[in-house]
């Protein structure tokens, strides 16, 4: 406590934070991941996505707590030797190498995503269906984001997640929540997805071809008229980050489960409080108004704010990144904005749903 109680006393950085015992940036500020999306208007499916989602009825599930709960990540550095990985889809995975062996930690449950990320380079590696030892090693996909770097994956592209998003950028971290800011936008996902995907997203693995249906890539916003001051102080900075940076459908699974890392220090009250958030209380948002180069995860901005922070908000204020440009040429009167990229269904689903815990 005394560490969240001196990150809301202090003036919060803009950037999203560092992961722990390293000096590398989660992609530049002005990465569509790091962008505060508060004053974005609302999409024009935003009903009929939600109402697919089953958000009248359904709560938010935090995915995530103590082990087996949640995703473990990996921090190496250039000293961890490196293997050649044989992948399913070898044709939209980077080759590697990648920094595996008998210590890297893998998500428990059927997906075994492994996240790595080297502290020398700043790189993040990302392996969906891993398996294997010593210098044998197979998996689904593969993909290598370097994290200073704004570059989207080719298009059509997957990567560890459905999306063809990097996933940890979309984790709630507990040491961010220690912090007293998430600068970031979540990861979570939908049972059923459209045939099409959203920039910045890159691969779709929908259910169907249907204008109902969230597609990949979708960014959800829980409304500012959501009362968050009941909530502890932990919960009120993760409810924050869903007030200004959002929620961004990754991947197909349980409706409206959110991401966050595999900690044996999640507290348990924090856990429950996080599944009393109903879905009903977001909206899906419009972002196109933000795209500079569709190939680039870049965002258009304008300015900066303050936010009132968890707890009192005449004792302190977070700043906000900075706010979108709002550029009404670029969005396409009742049609939401651009429309989604269409591409061919997937021979079958990469991710089955994942169990609650």
């Amino acid at each position: 406590m005394a560490a969240l109680a001196a990150g809301l006393a202090a003036d919060i950085p803009v950037a999203a934070a560092a992961p722990p015992t390293t000096n590398c940036q989660v992609f530049p500020a002005d990465n569509i991941w790091n962008t505060d999306i508060s004053t974005l208007p609302v999409h024009a499916q935003s009903a009929q996505w939600l109402a697919s989602m089953a958000s009248s009825t359904t709560n938010l599930h935090p995915d995530f707590g103590g082990p087996p709960y949640g995703f473990p990540y990996n921090i190496v550095d250039n000293t961890h030797a490196t293997v050649s990985v044989i992948f399913q889809y070898a044709s939209e995975s980077e080759a590697g190498p990648y920094p595996l062996g008998s210590d890297t930690l893998i998500e428990n449950g059927s997906d075994r995503h492994a996240l790595i990320i080297n502290r020398d380079t700043c790189t993040l590696y990302e392996l969906f269906g891993l398996s294997g030892s010593g210098s044998s090693w197979t998996a689904g996909s593969g993909a290598i984001f370097p994290l200073g770097s704004n570059a989207l994956r080719p298009l059509g592209w997957t990567s560890a997640d459905a999306a063809g998003l990097p996933i940890f950028p979309g984790l709630v971290r507990w040491d961010e929540v220690q912090a007293g800011a998430i600068k970031h936008a979540i990861r979570f996902t939908a049972q059923q997805s459209d045939r099409s995907f959203l920039w910045p997203a890159r691969h779709q693995a929908g259910t169907a071809a249907s204008a109902s249906l969230p597609p990949m890539g979708a960014r959800f916003r829980l409304k500012s008229t959501y009362d968050i001051a009941h909530f502890s102080p932990q919960a009120q900075v993760i409810l924050l980050a869903m007030q200004h940076y959002g929620l961004i459908l990754a991947d197909n699974g349980s409706n409206w489960f959110f991401s966050g890392t595999e900690d044996a220090a999640w507290p348990d009250s924090l856990i429950s409080e996080l599944k009393t958030i109903p879905a009903s209380q977001f909206d899906a948002i419009d972002e196109s108004s933000l795209m500079i180069d569709p190939n680039s995860a870049a965002a258009q901005l304008c300015g900066g704010g303050t936010a009132p922070g968890p707890g009192s908000a005449a004792r302190w204020k977070v700043r906000t990144a900075p706010v979108p440009c709002s550029f009404p040429w670029l969005s396409r009167r009742g049609s939401g904005g651009w429309p989604a990229v269409r591409s061919a269904a997937p021979a079958a689903p990469r991710h089955p749903m994942r169990s609650l815990p």
